[in-house]
C-alpha cells in the first residue's frame, strides 16, 4: 500500500503550498522590467544628459539672455517632467528632489536665498560640495528660472560676475544631484526591485508595484490640486502669478508633460492588468486633449469666467484619472494608493 501514502503525502504538500503561492501573488516581474527598462531608467538618463548639457551650456555662455542656455535649461526642465513623478529612492535621498525642484515655494523662500547669494563674497559659489549646502530654495531649476526670466535677479539686476558664477554653479549642481539619481538607479535601485526579497527594501513584487501605483497617484494628484489648483486659487480670488514657472512659459508645458509620463507608466501597469487598461487611459487621453486645446500658457484664463471653467473641467479630468486608477487599477494590481501628503489627513 505505499502509493496510496505516498499521494496522500503529496496532496498534504500541495495544499500546504497553496496559501504561499497565493500569498506571493501573480509573478509581476515582466511588468516590472518593463516599467524600469522603458520608463524609469532612460528617463533618469535623459535628465543626466539634458542636465550635463545645460551645465555645458552655463559654462560656455552664462548670460541669463542667452538662447542656447535657456534652450538647454528647456531641455533639461522637459527631461525632469518626465521623472518628477518618481519620488521614492534615489530621488529622495539626500533631499535631491527638492534641490532639483523646489516648488511651490508658498514662502518666497528662493528669491530671498538667490538675493542672498548674489550680494557676493560667498565661497560657495566656488564649491561645489559647498553649494550643495546652501538651501535648496536656492538651488534646481526654479530658481534657475528665477536668474534666467526675472529682471529683477538676472541681468541688470546683479554684479555679472557674481551672476554669472551663480548660474554656473547651480547648472552644476543641477546635473550632480541628476548623475547621482541616475547612479544610485543603475547600481542598486533597479536592482532591489527586480528582485525583492531578505536583502531588498521591497519584501515581494506586491510592495514594488505598491510603490509604482503611489508615485502614478501622487504625481496625479500634484496635478490636480497643485499645478492647476494654486493658479485656479479661488473664484472671488483666482492666482495665476503661481502658476508654475509662469515667467518661462512653462505652466501648461509642464502639466503635459507630466500627464504624459503619468500615462506612459500607467500603461505599463497596467499591461498586468488589461481589464482596466482602456478606461484609464481613455481618461488620461481626454485630459490630455483638454489641455492641447487651453492655448494659455500660464494659465493666466483663470483669472476669465470663461478661461477658469476650461481650466477647472481639465482639473475634474484629471481627478477622474486618479479615480479610475484606485477603483481599477490598484485593485486589478492588489494594491492600493497609500498615504498622500496633499490629502492632509
Amino acid at each position: 500500500m505505499p502509493r496510496p501514502a505516498l499521494t496522500r503525502l503529496t496532496l498534504t504538500l500541495a495544499l500546504a503550498l497553496v496559501p504561499l503561492a497565493a500569498a506571493s501573488g501573480p509573478d509581476r516581474s515582466e511588468t516590472i522590467d518593463a516599467i524600469l527598462d522603458t520608463h524609469v531608467l532612460p528617463g533618469f538618463a535623459r535628465l543626466e544628459a539634458e542636465t550635463g548639457a545645460l551645465a555645458g551650456a552655463a559654462q560656455a555662455d552664462c548670460a541669463p539672455t542667452s538662447p542656447p542656455l535657456r534652450d538647454a535649461y528647456d531641455d533639461a526642465f522637459d527631461a525632469w517632467m518626465g521623472v518628477s513623478h518618481l519620488r521614492f529612492g534615489p530621488t529622495e535621498t539626500g533631499n535631491r528632489a527638492y534641490a532639483l525642484a523646489y516648488w511651490p515655494d508658498t514662502r518666497g523662500a528662493t528669491p530671498k536665498a538667490l538675493k542672498a547669494l548674489l550680494r557676493g563674497g560667498d565661497p560657495a559659489l566656488d564649491d561645489p560640495d559647498a553649494f550643495a549646502m546652501v538651501s535648496v530654495a536656492a538651488r534646481g531649476f526654479y530658481a534657475l528660472e528665477l536668474l534666467l526670466y526675472d529682471p529683477g535677479l538676472g541681468a541688470g539686476a546683479a554684479d555679472a560676475d557674481t551672476l554669472c558664477a551663480l548660474i554656473r554653479a547651480g547648472t552644476a549642481d543641477i546635473h550632480r544631484n541628476a548623475a547621482a539619481i541616475l547612479d544610485d538607479w543603475e547600481t542598486s535601485q533597479a536592482e532591489q526591485m527586480r528582485r525583492p526579497g531578505p536583502d531588498s527594501p521591497y519584501k515581494d513584487q506586491r510592495e514594488v508595484m505598491q510603490t509604482f501605483f503611489g508615485a502614478l497617484i501622487e504625481g496625479l494628484k500634484f496635478d490636480e490640486e497643485v499645478r492647476l489648483g494654486r493658479p485656479l486659487g479661488s473664484f472671488d480670488r483666482p492666482r495665476p502669478e503661481r502658476a508654475e514657472a509662469w515667467r518661462s512659459g512653462r505652466s501648461l508645458r509642464n502639466l503635459e508633460l507630466s500627464l504624459e509620463a503619468e500615462r506612459a507608466l500607467a500603461d505599463l501597469m497596467a499591461g498586468a492588468a488589461p481589464d482596466s487598461r482602456d478606461a484609464l487611459l481613455g481618461a488620461f487621453d481626454r485630459a490630455l486633449e483638454t489641455a492641447d486645446t487651453l492655448d494659455d500658457p500660464v494659465f493666466a484664463g483663470v483669472a476669465d469666467p470663461e478661461g477658469r471653467l476650461r481650466v477647472e473641467i481639465l482639473q475634474q479630468q484629471i481627478r477622474a484619472i486618479v479615480e479610475a486608477g484606485r477603483a481599477d487599477l490598484g485593485p486589478a494590481l492588489g494594491v492600493a494608493a497609500g498615504f498622500n501628503s496633499l490629502d492632509g489627513d
